[in-house]
Formats: C-alpha cells, structure tokens, sequence
C-alpha cells in the first residue's frame, strides 16, 4: 500500500513532498531527464527551487512504478487529464484516483471525476481542491483543502491528511470541483480590474457578484450550496481573486493593461470560461460575467466593451 503522485509540476512535487510525512511516495515525470534530475539533485528546480524532496519520494518517468500504489493523485493538467486516461486503459482498476486539477474539460464539458468514472469505471473517484499555492505546501505552511468522494472519503481523508495539510470532506464531487474550477474564470476578471486600473471597490464588486454567479451556476449542476460556500468555492475564490501569485490573476492583470502573457504558463480559467459559457447557454443559466471573460480571452471584445455590458445590465434585487 502506498501513494503515488501523477504529475511533477510545483503542484504534485508540492504534494510528493507533503505526503512523504506519512508514507513512501512515487511521484511520475513524463519527461525522464526531468524525472533523472530531480532524482539525483532532490529538488525541482524549474518549478520548487529551494524545497528539498524527502528521500522517501521516488521520482520515476516509468509509470509501471505506481503499479503496487492503491491511492494515485493525478496533479496534471485538466485540459490533459482524459487523454492520459484513456491512453492507460485498465491500469488504474481497483485504484482511489484523485484529481488534483482544477477547471472543466472543454472537450467534453466535463469535470475531471466525470473523466475518471468515463474512462476508468473500475476506480474510484475523488477530488482534492481549494485555496493553495504549491510553494505553501511544500515549505510545511498551514493549509487547508477539500476532499470529495462518495464513498470511503473519512479513511482517505485521514491518509492524506499531514500535520501542516487539514483536509475536510464531502459527498458534493460536483460542488467540490465546480468550484475550483469556476474560481479560475472569475480570478481572471478580477485581474483585469486591477490591470485595467478600475480600483479595489469593483474588484469587491465582481468578487461579490462572481460568487453569485458560482452558486447559479453549480446549483443548476446539481451541486450543494454549503459546498461552494466553504474552502472549494469561496476559499479558492478570495485566494486566487487577490493574491499576487495566482497565475488566472497575473494573465487578467496582462489584459486588463493590454499588455503581453508568457503563453507557455497554463491558465486553467481560459479554457473553462469557454466550456461555461457553452454549458450556460444550453441551460439557459444566466452567467454574465464568465460569458464576459470568455469573449475577452477569445479576444471578441475589448476591456472597454466587457465593463460597459455589464455595468449596462438592468437593474435588480440582489
């Protein structure tokens, strides 16, 4: 019995790296000179310069070494989870697979623990997500997560839980990664207020009203309310929203300024503001602000052209 981490970016080395507190870790590379390096230096230096890896993480390119793990933590990208899935049919039978990524695939228009029971309906689902930063984890900072499954979720949680990482669970899988999902979209928005020099009141503003938006949205998914109203959905929300490192934010700070976006980092709300605005127009769920953000990062319309629509939305009741 033991844990493997499927993804050596800063977020699954961070997890490696946390875990380790309690069991032996595999942690998968797919590139095998990343994979040699890590190994040999103990640290990975293009995404966690200056965090050690415990020895008792094994850093590996070949995937037949998470084999013998029963729990597996896929840290991949969300756009790229169900290709990985579906070129390793049956290899995950009889496993716990958590996701670890966060947003909606726009192929599908699925979440990641739809993915898993599509493409491996012999493993079980779950989902971990909310507010944190890879660097917090890893250096031992006290952070707190959500953990969703529909069944076995108390025993997980335990196993992996650490001393600096607190984990509270729920049933709501749909909830739980709606909200980390959504949260993507709207940290967006909230960087191009800032970019555009809008100021911290319509900041305040599009933070409120995108979390409106959320619980619309989710609710009509099926997702409970108290979910996105805890770490998963407000959490990450206020986290991503303000905080100077969250990738979403940095990419709406580059538009709201006009200014340019190293497109090699991977901006999760990009592509789920689509998948959102696609799914909200076949339901008929009113999401004005991610349909905004959608038609800003398709370049359809300008900064300009986004706050005069929806500052010229009929008034309402709140």
């Amino acid at each position: 019995m033991s844990i493997s981490v499927i993804g050596a970016g800063a977020f699954g080395t961070a997890l490696a790296i946390t875990l380790a507190q309690n069991e032996p870790v595999t942690l998968w590379a797919r590139d095998a000179t990343q994979a040699a390096g890590m190994q040999e230096r103990r640290e990975n230096m293009a995404r966690l310069p200056g965090v050690t890896l415990p020895e008792n993480v094994t850093i590996t390119a070949e995937l037949g070494d998470t084999d013998l793990s029963d729990v597996v933590l896929l840290a991949v990208p969300m756009q790229k989870i169900g290709a990985f899935l579906r070129e390793h049919p049956g290899r995950f039978d009889g496993k716990t697979l958590v996701s670890c990524s966060k947003g909606i695939d726009v192929a599908t228009l699925q979440g990641a623990t739809a993915l898993i029971r599509q493409n491996c309906p012999n493993a079980r689902a779950a989902i971990l997500t909310g507010p944190s930063f890879a660097a917090d984890i890893a250096r031992g900072l006290p952070t707190a997560l959500t953990l969703a499954c529909t069944d076995g979720c108390e025993a997980l949680q335990t196993r992996l839980s650490t001393p600096t990482l607190r984990l509270y669970r729920t049933s709501d899988t749909t909830g739980a990664e709606l909200g980390g999902a959504l949260k993507n979209v709207y940290a967006i928005g909230a960087g191009v207020v800032i970019g555009a020099g809008l100021g911290d009141s319509a900041r305040a503003a599009l933070m409120t009203r995108s979390f409106a938006e959320m619980q619309r949205f989710a609710a009509a998914q099926g997702a409970l309310p108290e979910t996105l109203a805890g770490l998963s959905g407000f959490g990450d929300l206020v986290l991503t929203c303000t905080s100077p490192l969250s990738r979403n934010l940095q990419f709406g700070l580059s538009l709201g300024k006009g200014g340019a976006f190293d497109r090699t980092i991977t901006v999760e709300g990009v592509a789920t503001a689509k998948a959102v605005s696609i799914l909200a127009e076949k339901q008929a769920i009113d999401t004005p602000i991610a349909k905004m953000i959608a038609a800003l990062t398709n370049q359809e319309i300008s900064v300009r052209e986004a706050v005069q629509a929806l500052l010229a939305r009929p008034l309402k009741q709140e």
